[in-house]
């Protein structure tokens, strides 16, 4: 009877097991807590590595995938956003793991790299092991290109999810990649450790601070907001714990950061003045609602983009020009005599030629949108950014990271173009960006303490079992 009540409550533990192996091969070039972090999800099977841009998290998928290999002799895909593909394939020969690219679905080596585009020419019974780097940048994508890479993704034993944003900017990530991962589906975790004011199963939206600590699912639209039961929060870490590990820097697991201090930051704002008011205003006001930032955006387009064209252009050092608008990048490239121009209607291979360029110093200025290059690519050759409002945080983050990261040896420079009409929209990055920190630190401090709590206990007295039974 005891050993049953025993099962029972490793039952009712929410903990997922490990479904993975001891690993047969780490190798010295990993940093130490980058080594700590590989082996656990190599022994997890199905895991998720929430890191810090810069943090290595591709030489970490790589060695995770030569286990996978080394163990099972099947074959790992390595998904990545454009252009991170060769990327990845020289950071393999870097750290001795043999991994080729693939465009049309052949499989040339145990360790195949794809971008996600490409997922639809590759089988799952061909792998073994997937890995999805980046995985946050999948919310970019079509509805179908999300669906397809989730059900690919159960179809496969091994499972990595690595991405830099999904933990700090939006909890419900957490859901999804669980989902993703085989453990607990989305709606499941709300129902087992959430409570809806209104005792539904609304949809939730987004994440909103508690006033006294934790935090809440907010469904937004009058729909009600998901507060942790009374008895779930700690339980809830301690099963994010059991897939997932959270990073910001090595002293978040109690390791030196050492060369992972980064050089500063230095964000310049610059204002810019219109050259024409909106219908009937006698001075510039603050734009209220999307719909009037969006026509205050347009209207200065050419102010800007000359401002842009000033700081970037005859400097002799390479520079990223992120815009917004298709009308933007085309008059930045106008505007920038040396600058080449990445656009949504190019073709992959045009895209992945030019981001490739830029990141080997063929090309000087390089303009694009966020939602084409900010996710993956190591551009620290780079130290000069230029950025027009926007109020995704996560996009702007990315953007910045770009440069902004491990082997970075010198100051970078953000200048944030906008008009008095925008400031209303920096206004709001800004307060995103403390939110997403203090919800970083939140999460890190939680998963540290969840770590500490034991998962089963010693009891110096027997259990005494009723003599009816």
């Amino acid at each position: 009877m005891a050993e049953e009540y025993a099962a029972f409550l490793a039952r009712k533990a929410q903990l997922d097991g490990a479904s993975g192996f001891a690993p047969t091969w780490l190798p010295d070039a990993l940093f130490d807590f980058q080594r700590v972090l590989t082996e656990w999800a190599v022994r997890q099977g199905r895991a998720a590595l929430f890191e810090d841009c810069g943090m290595g998290k591709t030489p970490q998928q790589l060695v995770w995938a030569e286990n996978v290999v080394r163990e099972t002799n099947g074959r790992v895909l390595i998904l990545t956003p454009l252009a991170v593909g060769a990327q990845t394939v020289r950071e393999g020969e870097k750290f001795g793991v043999e991994c080729r690219r693939s465009l049309d679905g052949s499989l040339p080596a145990k360790i195949v790299v794809a971008n996600y585009q490409r997922l639809h020419y590759f089988r799952p019974g061909d792998f073994v092991g997937v890995v999805c780097d980046e995985s946050s940048c999948l919310k970019s994508f079509e509805a179908a290109t999300r669906a397809a890479v989730t059900e690919f993704m159960r179809r496969v034993p091994y499972r990595l999810l690595c991405t830099a944003t999904a933990a700090p900017n939006d909890y419900i990530e957490l859901g999804t990649s669980s989902e993703a991962l085989g453990h607990l589906g989305f709606m499941d975790m709300l129902a087992r450790f959430f409570k809806n004011e209104q005792n539904t199963s609304k949809p939730v939206r987004r994440w909103t601070a508690q006033k006294h600590g934790g935090a809440s699912l907010s469904a937004g639209g009058g729909q009600g907001t998901w507060r942790f039961k009374g008895h779930a929060e700690t339980p809830f870490w301690r099963w994010v714990c059991s897939w997932a590990r959270a990073l910001r820097r090595p002293s978040d697991l109690g390791f030196e950061d050492g060369p992972f201090v980064l050089p500063p930051l230095v964000e310049r704002e610059h204002l810019v003045a219109a050259r024409s008011l909106p219908d009937g205003m006698l001075f510039a006001l603050p734009a209220q609602g999307l719909d009037e930032q969006r026509q205050e955006a347009r209207r200065t387009l050419k102010e800007r983009c000359e401002r842009v064209a000033e700081l970037v252009s005859g400097t002799g050092q390479p520079a990223l020009v992120w815009c917004n608008l298709n009308a933007e990048g085309d008059l930045l490239e106008h505007l920038i005599p040396d600058a080449v121009q990445v656009a949504g209607s190019d073709s992959d291979d045009a895209k992945e030629e030019h981001l490739t360029a830029f990141a080997g110093g063929a090309v000087r200025v390089l303009v694009t949108k966020p939602k084409i290059g900010a996710w993956g690519l190591n551009l620290q050759r780079c130290a000069h950014v230029t950025w027009f409002p926007s109020h995704s945080f996560e996009a702007y983050y990315q953007a910045v990271r770009r440069c902004w990261r491990f082997g970075q040896t010198r100051p970078v420079v953000v200048d944030l173009v906008m008009t008095e009409g925008e400031r209303a929209v920096m206004t709001n990055l800004q307060r995103k960006a403390l939110a997403a920190d203090r919800m970083f630190s939140a999460l890190v401090a939680e998963m540290n303490q969840a770590l500490t709590i034991r998962r089963t206990m010693a009891f110096s007295t027997l259990e005494e079992i009723p003599e009816w039974l």
